[in-house]
């Protein structure tokens, strides 16, 4: 999801276009307030908060500060860059996801058994998932940021439910192939355990070992978003 505000827009270009997104660049604020059309003051607060955020760092060296674009900010700028294509180009887009397959912390197997949830599986998504998840361990930036724009995308809603005992969260689901072999879905949970660095995937057989994989292998995940309309 883009979180950058629009004020904070122009100085980012300014510090792309400088090259901040792959190495420390030397820059003044008084330089970057002309370039954005805004005072000295202005540009200053600007670069405090975007530090303050986590989407710049900034070193003195020499009397001077250089400032490089950070990995949180380049996926904000990333975001950003999606979500105009889309717009512009009046395209859904495909995703495509690489990651390593590990073993998870065993509770996937647990909420897929579960008639709440299963029932739904089958209505909304057209089949019911092998109880349990496998998990993949995203493998770059590239693969990070287009994991977070999923979150942006349209998907399928499973509700929670509370079996007398105790409440379940939601789900959100995305069809997908995966190794362009197997129809599976990206499952994301309301009180998921991970971050935008793994996804979780279903499918109604054991993917394990329909493709005979073992922790470390290789695997992709295509989404076409299409398809979750």
């Amino acid at each position: 999801m883009v979180k950058v505000k629009t004020r904070h827009i122009p100085i980012f270009i300014e510090l792309l276009l400088l090259g901040a997104k792959e190495t420390y660049i030397q820059v003044s604020t008084t330089s970057l307030a002309n370039k954005i059309d805004k005072s000295q003051q202005a540009a200053s607060r600007h670069l405090l908060e975007l530090e303050d955020i986590g989407y710049i760092k900034r070193k003195r060296s020499g009397g001077k500060h250089s400032i490089k674009i950070t990995e949180e900010g380049n996926a904000v700028i990333m975001d950003l860059y999606l979500l105009l294509q889309r717009v512009i180009e009046g395209k859904k887009p495909v995703f495509e996801m690489n990651g390593e397959v590990f073993s998870g912390l065993g509770e996937g197997a647990y909420y897929m058994s579960m008639n709440g949830y299963r029932r739904q599986f089958v209505k909304h998504i057209g089949f019911d998932p092998y109880p349990g998840t496998l998990n993949l361990k995203l493998e770059t930036s590239a693969d990070r940021q287009q994991r977070r724009f999923l979150d942006t995308q349209s998907n399928i809603h499973i509700d929670g439910f509370e079996d007398g005992q105790r409440t379940y969260g939601w789900a959100k689901c995305y069809l997908a192939k995966i190794n362009n072999k197997l129809d599976g879905a990206i499952i994301i949970l309301e009180r998921a355990h991970y971050d935008h660095s793994v996804i979780e995937v279903i499918a109604p057989i054991n993917i394990r070992e329909r493709l005979k994989l073992k922790d470390g292998d290789k695997l992709s995940i295509t989404v076409n978003t299409m398809k979750n309309q």
